[in-house]
């Protein structure tokens, strides 16, 4: 195989399809299991530990839901972007994927708190091992510029398909489940969703024989040229204020999806449109509401992927999203929108679109600003520190919050706690973004 798939002339091959394919698919499972624990949290909190919903209890064991497993997951893709410069992109990356679809498949057979959350520990931290992989991978195969952008930029927006299929798959287990094979004696709906996430390790076993390493990495490593990765060189002086800034700007921007976009679920069922409904039509109204995040996800990506055809990223990008996002979340959870399910809908779908935007554009920012023996590392440490580790902290600091600030209602208290957190976090990711590094059209060399 060529060591480059991209000449301008010639369409994609058939094996660039399935590249491409592979990729999306790993992509939107990743998002699909990365998000579902957000979506099923209530009644999963329910279940297993029988807490009522907003009390102490439930807040408490909330924050460690969202933040174990997603921490220990960005502290394992360290490892990965590691492994992922040692022993290659391609393989690395399939082992990943049959890693978070075994530890999925056990979840939803999880009988207490503790082991469930062993099990997420060990989902999350595939998926992000797994998206570290697939952008080191996809970068390397496709070189030129605006192909690569292209590549990143389409495969990734893949990723919002398993946010809709986690909303469909949702409302059907909670409408339908009881038409499934009951588990325990029950049809407790998070368990068919835990479960339905271990799909994909399926085909991709079946294709990894056929598809290709990245011909540079492996280039490199056949002449003996291929350096050892090391953490200690992304602070060395010509990588450390790449690699500082890029994890805090990362850590900001993924405030969104912890300190607000996770807390959703949790916000439906006490709007006062729906709370006065029965439990099976408000988890209906959540299914709802998380299919128009959803459409805003999915915009998100559009945007970017279709931004990428034309430009190269730059950090304008992320400045712009940064700013929205400073103006529309207190507009959303503090405004009118809490008080009409409609208008929280099409706020929540802004949000989510907002964060698609950033989400994309780390896989195609982040890349070129390493060289080849420090790809994985480097990208890994960025979102597996920035994205992974600190930015959880905010979905701590909402479900605490929560116990402290004042209001008359649950509802008024979590949606305060969830403006306090994410807003300041996306105030200052707007204030460091003025700082950002710009990249070069070509990748980096060593």
């Amino acid at each position: 195989m060529e060591a480059t798939l991209n000449a301008r002339a010639q369409p994609l091959t058939g094996m660039q399809w399935l590249i491409l394919a592979t990729a999306g698919l790993g992509f939107a499972f990743d998002i699909y299991e990365v998000v579902v624990q957000a979506l099923v949290l209530r009644p999963v909190l329910v279940d297993l530990g029988g807490f009522a919903p907003g009390s102490r209890e439930f807040n408490h064991w909330a924050g460690v839901m969202l933040f174990a497993p997603v921490v220990l997951g960005g502290l394992s893709s360290l490892a990965g972007g590691y492994l992922t410069d040692r022993l290659g992109r391609q393989r690395v990356l399939m082992w990943s994927i049959v890693l978070y679809g075994t530890a999925a498949f056990f979840s939803g057979l999880a009988t207490s708190l503790g082991e469930l959350i062993v099990w997420r520990c060990i989902t999350i931290a595939g998926a992000c091992v797994e998206f570290v992989a697939a952008i080191a991978w996809l970068t390397e195969l496709f070189p030129e510029a605006k192909r690569r952008e292209s590549a990143l930029g389409w495969t990734q927006a893949c990723a919002t398909l398993g946010n809709f299929v986690m909303a469909g798959v949702y409302f059907a287990a909670v409408t339908w489940g009881d038409r499934l094979p009951s588990i325990y004696g029950a049809h407790a709906a998070w368990r068919y969703m835990f479960i339905f996430g271990a799909l994909p390790a399926i085909p991709l076993i079946i294709l990894r024989p056929f598809l290709p390493e990245s011909p540079v990495w492996q280039a490199k490593r056949a002449a003996g040229t291929l350096r050892r990765p090391s953490f200690r060189e992304l602070f060395a002086p010509r990588l450390r204020r790449v690699t500082i800034l890029t994890t805090a700007l990362v850590a900001c921007g993924y405030s969104l999806a912890f300190g607000l976009l996770q807390h959703i679920p949790r916000l439906v069922p006490t709007l006062p449109q729906i709370a006065e409904l029965s439990p099976t039509q408000q988890q209906q109204w959540v299914s709802w509401v998380h299919l128009q995040q959803d459409l805003g996800g999915i915009a998100g990506r559009v945007l970017l992927a279709l931004l990428v055809t034309r430009v190269i990223v730059r950090g304008s990008i992320y400045r712009w999203t940064m700013a929205a996002a400073v103006v529309s979340v207190p507009l959303v959870l503090l405004g009118p929108g809490v008080h009409s399910v409609g208008l929280f809908g099409f706020g929540a779908a802004l949000i989510a679109l907002l964060m698609a935007v950033q989400h994309s554009f780390w896989g195609n920012y982040l890349p070129p600003l390493f060289p080849v023996h420090l790809r994985g590392t480097g990208e890994s440490f960025a979102v597996g520190v920035g994205g992974r580790v600190l930015a959880p902290f905010t979905a701590i600091a909402t479900t605490q919050l929560a116990n402290l600030v004042p209001g008359a209602t649950s509802m008024s208290r979590l949606a305060l706690s969830m403006a306090l957190a994410t807003g300041i976090a996306v105030l200052c990711g707007l204030l460091l973004s003025l700082r950002m590094p710009e990249p070069t059209a070509d990748l980096s060399e060593d």
